[in-house]
């Protein structure tokens, strides 16, 4: 059982693809519980890098993330740190380029990746309730 290795238990529980008939590839997520301050970032981030790789292995463009959520929560020692968050200007979006000659799923490396224009603020730190 893989439970030994982990934090907490998984929080994202059901994906779901749909290919649509203009040829883009969608995803939606359910997870039934979601820490806004750090976990839910880092869900959409994940969910949204799977999408785009398993599109360019089908041959597809990369649609829409659908994210649903059954408990969102913010704990209260985050309640700070996420009004210093919303704060925030937005920067310019970066942009993902992924490594067009792999076409197999359990193939990509962390070098096939590139993420162009990153500009990141600084870290707000919020610790993980467990």
């Amino acid at each position: 059982r893989f439970e030994r290795y982990m934090a907490l238990p998984p929080c994202h529980i059901l994906a779901q693809f749909y290919v649509s008939t203009s040829g883009e590839l969608s995803c939606s997520m359910y997870q039934r519980s979601g820490d806004m301050g750090l976990g839910v970032p880092f869900n959409i981030a994940s969910y949204a890098l799977l999408t785009r790789l398993i599109a360019q292995v089908c041959g597809l463009r990369a649609g829409e993330l659908v994210h649903t959520i059954g408990d969102a929560h913010v704990y209260l020692n985050h309640i700070d740190p996420l009004k210093e968050q919303l704060t925030r200007e937005p920067r310019p979006f970066p942009r993902l380029r992924i490594n067009p000659n792999k076409m197999d799923i359990d193939e990509f490396e962390f070098r096939d990746l590139l993420v162009e224009g990153y500009e990141p603020w600084p870290t707000i730190k919020m610790k993980m309730a467990v």
